[in-house]
Parts: structure tokens; sequence; C-alpha cells
């Protein structure tokens, strides 16, 4: 073939390139333009949002930031019944049938039982609580359906009334020191956070001791919520001895004239006898000095039920529980705890965590929790 011809063909393959090209670009144009329908399923491409470089996997599991109060739809906060939906649901389709009917037969005692087990108030507490308003039934003093349902509150309420919730300080010069104990993921250290805002909010001096040298996480936590709260926290070495930070935390309170010492504690569970060993030796530790431990708080997590009950158990015999803080009642359907705790072991529950802002940790009032757990 000549150089003519070689010539030609190249021109009509160029053309024929240029040609496919002009019709993938109108094609393109088209498609983006002219049919709404592709337009809209097309995808938007994003800014990413950049993650926080102090915010690492550890502490990402703990709260970091609290959120703003949960508010109702009119703008105003949230009422204790709001918070406990989910318990209030456990018991509540049991309270709403039994005050439909007309009469107090088998299945209304069927449905409360179920109702008060699935809200984990506990197999011991439910009988003793029916066991005592089927012997009003019985002897025709509550005859209708809303006076054994007022009467069911009315006992439930009786039950946690008349225990101490106060928190204890010293009465004489020294600073007082509030051991807070539990498993690990409990909210031990956010409670701790909670509890210094509230307390100086009061104007009471306080300091904070990370007594947790286990979990590095831990220690972090409690240095942000010193900053926050303008507290001080005395840290000791990863993996040291939580005696003797919150020893020296004591004393470094004392010098100050500090009045209260919060301290973190420990919450490995791998070797129980060993934990509950050290606790021990933490609060007689922490009375060496100039400190006088006046509240050894236990927190539980609500959402874990009955095993709230066996922890209780288990650090009341370690170290001398005077109170528990029962976190994240309003994400659990398992309030009914609370009458575990205090009606088997006979250890108050003193603040409740109804939420994830720094005023969500409040004193635990039986007759406004039996309200919103039990109202109409």
């Amino acid at each position: 073939m000549d150089s003519s011809g070689s010539q030609w063909i190249y021109l009509v393959l160029i053309g024929a390139v240029l040609a496919f090209g002009i019709g993938v670009l109108w094609w393109s144009r088209r498609s983006r333009t002219g049919n709404p329908t592709a337009a809209a399923r097309s995808p938007v491409s994003a800014t990413p949002v950049e993650t926080p470089a102090s915010v690492t996997p550890e502490t990402a599991v703990d709260e970091i930031d609290p959120e703003p109060e949960a508010s109702a739809d009119d703008g105003s906060p949230r009422s204790l019944r709001d918070r406990l939906g989910r318990a209030r649901a456990a018991i509540g389709g049991a309270v709403g049938s039994v005050l439909g009917r007309s009469a107090i037969d088998d299945s209304v005692w069927e449905e409360l039982e179920e109702g008060l087990l699935l809200a984990d108030v506990g197999v011991g507490v439910t009988d003793d609580l029916l066991g005592g308003l089927r012997a009003r039934v019985d002897s025709g003093e509550i005859t209708e359906p809303d006076a054994l349902i007022a009467a069911l509150r009315a006992e439930m309420v009786a039950r946690l009334d008349g225990a101490d919730r106060g928190l204890s300080t010293r009465d004489d010069a020294g600073p007082s020191v509030w051991l807070l104990v539990g498993v690990n993921g409990v909210g031990k250290t956010t409670t701790i956070g909670k509890l210094a805002s509230r307390e100086t909010a009061r104007g009471v001096t306080a300091l904070l001791a990370a007594g947790d040298t286990f979990r590095a996480a831990a220690a972090e936590q409690l240095t942000m919520w010193g900053e926050r709260s303008g507290l001080e926290v005395v840290r000791g070495s990863e993996g040291g001895d939580p005696s003797s930070v919150v020893f020296d935390a004591v004393e470094r309170a004392a010098a100050k004239g500090v009045d209260l010492v919060l301290a973190d504690t420990a919450g490995r569970l791998h070797n129980k006898s060993n934990l509950m060993d050290e606790l021990a030796k933490v609060r007689r530790v922490a009375e060496k000095g100039a400190g006088v431990v006046t509240e050894t708080l236990l927190v539980i997590d609500a959402t874990t039920g009955q095993n709230g009950l066996v922890q209780a158990r288990e650090f009341g015999e370690a170290t001398a529980v005077t109170g528990v803080v029962v976190t994240k009642l309003d994400g659990s359907a398992k309030g009914g705890i609370v009458f575990a705790v205090e009606t088997e072991l006979g250890i108050p529950v003193k603040l409740v965590g109804v939420g994830e802002g720094v005023d969500d940790l409040v004193p635990f009032d039986p007759a406004e929790f039996v309200d919103a757990l039990v109202g109409d």
C-alpha cells in the first residue's frame, strides 16, 4: 500500500476516536442535566469530619463530652417519668391492663408478676409485694383494680422510705474521702466527674485521685474532668499501687485545706480475690494519714439488672459500702434493681444517673421513682 493510502486510514481512525469521545461527552452531560432521576441518584460527596486527635479508641469508650440535658418538646427538661421510659414500659403494660379490668382475678396477679420481673425487681421482692397485696384482697380490704395499683405504688414507696440517702462528710478539720468502687465499664470515672461538678457548685473544695492505675484511659478521663471543673488531679505511674495514689491525694488535700477527696478505684474482674483485697487496702491506707473515708459508693450499671445485685454483695463483703449509685437508669428496662439492692442487701441507693449531661446525676427520690415507674 502506498503512503497516501496509509495516511487516509490514519485519518479515518482519528475521526472515529474523536466521534466516540464526543458521543461519550454528550451522553454524560445528558445524564446529568436531562435525566432528573439519575441526577437525584448520583452520590453527593461529603466533606470528611476530622476526628479530634485527643479521642483515642481507649478514651472513646467512656464519655468525653457530655451531651446537653435532654429536653421535652416544649424545651423544658425531661421529667424522670420520661427518662425511665424503658423501665416504665416493662411494668406499664401490666398496670394498664389491670386498670382496664372490672375485677381482680388470677390473671391480674400473673400480669403484675410478669411486669415486675421484667423490670428486674427480683423474684424475692416480687413475691413479697404481691403476697402482701393478695392478703389484703382476700380480706376484702382491696376490692377494685385501681385500688390495687394504688396500694402497689404505696407499698413500693414504703419499702424504699426511711433510708439515709445523704452523702456524709466529717465535722472536724481535715479532708473527707469518698471512694468509688465497681467493675470496669459501669461509669465510676464519669460519676466522679459529675460529683466533682456538683460539689464544687455547692462551694465544696475538692481534689480528685486517679486510683485506677491499671487503665490508662481512666486517668486521662479523670484529668479531663479535673480540668473542666478546675480541680487538681493526683495521679501515679501506670500500673502503680492505687493505695499510694489515694494516700498522696489525701495528704495533698490536707496540706491545701481541701474539703473532699474523690477517689477512683480499679475495677478489674480477672482475679476477684486480688481486686477485693486491693480495695480493702485502699480504704485502710486512705485513713492512715489526715483523711477519713466517709462514703464508699458502689457504682452499678442499671442495664446489668440482677448482676448488679451480685456485684453489690461482693463489693459489700470487701469494703463497707455506704451507698449505691445506679448509672444509665434512663437507658434500661431493669430499673427494678433498685428494690433488690435496698431490700435484699440493705444498702441505700443515693444517686442515679438519668442522662449524659453533667447535671444528670441526681439524688434518688423513692416517691418520684415509683411514680415514674408505676404511674398511670
